[in-house]
């Protein structure tokens, strides 16, 4: 069962993103190797269109990039095990009517992302939601009705 992130873009009341199963227990495999942790996802193309995996604090967000979520990835019962979830601030523009599911699946990871040698990488799967952000620096999406 997918765990949804908490809600963290002002005025918004669902989760923008969210982890399935096999996504949860490989982040939580991770973080005991690697320690906290942190996604970004760009708008770049190839390895760009993949979620990223830092330890937390390696790749630096800025202006230029939106939190869409935080998780907290910790057994019950455990202390809080938060990761963040980034989106470059563009990218959010056009992906700003979507929910995002973390998956992980078979396969070699992208680039500098922690999960490379691990024999699987983190997918994004997609559908549309059923509001629309405001979240700074993003423009006003166009009215579709």
């Amino acid at each position: 069962m997918p765990i949804d992130a908490q809600v963290v873009i002002p005025g918004e009341t669902q989760s923008r993103v969210a982890l399935t199963d096999g996504a949860l227990a490989l982040l939580r495999m991770l973080w005991d190797k690697h320690g906290p942790l942190m996604f970004h996802q760009s708008g770049g193309c190839c390895d760009g269109s993949s979620p990223m995996c830092y330890p937390a604090g390696d790749f630096l967000t800025s202006d230029a990039d939106v939190l869409l979520g935080t998780f907290d990835i910790a057994e019950e019962g455990a202390a809080r095990q938060a990761v963040d979830f980034w989106m470059s601030a563009e990218q959010f523009e056009y992906w700003s009517h979507t929910h995002l599911t973390v998956d992980a699946v078979p396969g070699r990871g992208a680039g500098f992302s922690v999960e490379a040698p691990e024999g699987k990488r983190f997918l994004i799967r997609s559908r549309l939601m059923d509001m629309t952000a405001e979240a700074p620096g993003v423009r006003d999406m166009p009215d579709q009705t």
